[in-house]
């Protein structure tokens, strides 16, 4: 049997209990420019990459406002982010216009989840191939939820997403306790080095001062010493 088989549209599901269009849509995420988003108990910060494809041509926008208390980042398709944009707003005005207070974050990146879901259920539709990272002010402070073509919505204290955001993640990572205590400009300093992470594959010779410290490491956790301790192999 051939994946091709199961991925014709998104009401099939392989063998495996995949479905491939959906995949497909998170993988288009995967292949657009690296979004940053991370908050402190007073601020959220969202940042991208605006990188022209050449010199003739101008950059996306890849930063979006929603509501005077509500904005968002996209990675992927960003017609299909504008869309969803166009959808938040709307949805943000009727909520204004009725209880005639902002809408909460929470009940809006609900909204945008349900939105995405539907569109994994009906054969006439395709996923959304775009992520969203939403930050917004609520009556709980600073919020920031991640949207995934699946439907699915998390909340987080930082995180990165489109490609080689795995580098932007390791470093939000490493320094995530100084973020609830930031100031503004802190904030902003970390999202551009987040940004700022190149992806780098380490050689044999790179590698070896970790080996030596995991070698150092097991030699003094008092298990017989260096001497029993099993060779370990690069």
């Amino acid at each position: 049997m051939f994946r091709n088989q199961y991925d014709t549209d998104v009401v099939t599901w392989s063998p495996q209990g995949r479905i491939h269009q959906v995949e497909y849509a998170m993988e288009a995420v995967k292949q657009g420019s690296t979004a940053v988003a991370l908050k402190s108990n007073t601020h959220v910060v969202l940042a991208t990459l605006n990188r022209a494809d050449s010199e003739l041509t101008s950059s996306l926008q890849k930063i979006f406002k929603v509501d005077d208390h509500l904005g968002i980042a996209a990675s992927g398709l960003i017609s299909d982010g504008r869309s969803l944009c166009k959808f938040m707003r709307s949805e943000c005005l009727n909520h204004r216009y009725v209880y005639e207070s902002a809408m909460p974050v929470t009940r809006l990146v609900r909204e945008v989840a349900d939105n995405a879901q539907v569109c994994t259920q009906r054969s006439w539709k395709r996923p959304y191939g775009v992520g969203l990272l939403v930050a917004g002010h609520d009556k709980s402070g600073p919020r920031l939820f991640y949207c995934c073509p699946s439907g699915n919505y998390y909340e987080y204290l930082a995180h990165a997403i489109g490609g080689r955001s795995q580098a932007a993640r390791t470093y939000l990572e490493r320094k995530h306790e100084e973020y609830p205590d930031a100031s503004l400009d802190g904030l902003i300093g970390h999202a551009l080095q987040a940004l700022d992470q190149d992806f780098k594959e380490l050689d044999e010779a790179s590698l070896q001062p970790y080996i030596q410290a995991l070698r150092d490491a097991e030699g003094g956790d008092g298990g017989g010493g260096a001497d029993g301790a099993a060779p370990m192999e690069s």
